[in-house]
Formats: structure tokens, sequence, C-alpha cells
């Protein structure tokens, strides 16, 4: 199962976990990107997110199904703000389940550094 949703709304933990849970599956691993306060040695008041939705998610689609190609892993969840974010907020929420744990970190970890590299399809701008 692929889970991938962009939202001006606020990013829920507990919902992304829930909907990668599965009986089947006894490891779940996470990573949440959240705004921090500075950025290349220069404050940051806000963020600003923009995406054009079709295009952002048919690119997170493709991450998680190579990610599914790689690891084998079962169920993933994408979750990925947009508009105007502040210091602390959640930008991403990713969540991975499979049987075994080293998988799920290692598909978590290259669905974050793919949509990091691969970020055309989202626009931020610092201020």
């Amino acid at each position: 199962m692929v889970d991938i949703k962009i939202t001006e709304n606020i990013l829920d933990l507990t919902n992304c976990f829930t909907l990668a849970s599965d009986p089947a599956c006894g490891g779940i691993a996470s990573f949440v990107g959240t705004v921090r306060n500075h950025t290349k040695g220069q404050a940051v008041i806000r963020l600003e997110y923009e995406c054009y939705e079709s295009m952002a998610v048919k690119e997170m689609r493709k991450i998680a199904d190579e990610a599914i190609s790689l690891f084998s892993v079962k169920n993933i969840v994408i979750h990925h703000r947009t508009g105007i974010l502040f210091p602390g907020d959640a930008a991403v929420i990713i969540v991975v389940s499979d049987g075994h744990r080293n998988t799920v970190f290692d598909a978590c970890s290259y669905i974050i550094e793919n949509i990091k590299k691969n970020g055309s399809h989202l626009e931020k701008r610092n201020f």
C-alpha cells in the first residue's frame, strides 16, 4: 500500500502510523522533517511550500515505487505540507512498514533523500 498526500493542513503522525500499520508487519520506521529556525547561517521566520500537486504526487509515487522495488517493503505513507510553515512545524512525514527492521529504516532513508534530491516538484522559499 502506498498513501501519498499533499496538503495545507497540519500533518498527523498518528494518522500516518495508522495507515501504515499492518498485522503482517513487525517493523515501522518513520521520519518527520520539521522546519528549522535557521538555514545556511540565516534565521528562518517561516517557509512557504508550493507545488503543482499532480506532478508532485507523481514524483513521490515514483520514489515510493523505487523504495518498494529496492527494499521489498509492504507499506509506505508520504504526507507533505504546502503553504506557510513556521519553525517546529512538520513539513513531511514518511512512515514505512514491513516485516523486518533493516528494510524499513533503509526505505525511509531512501525516500527522504530522494525527495530532497529530486525536490523540483516542491518549491520552498525561506523568509
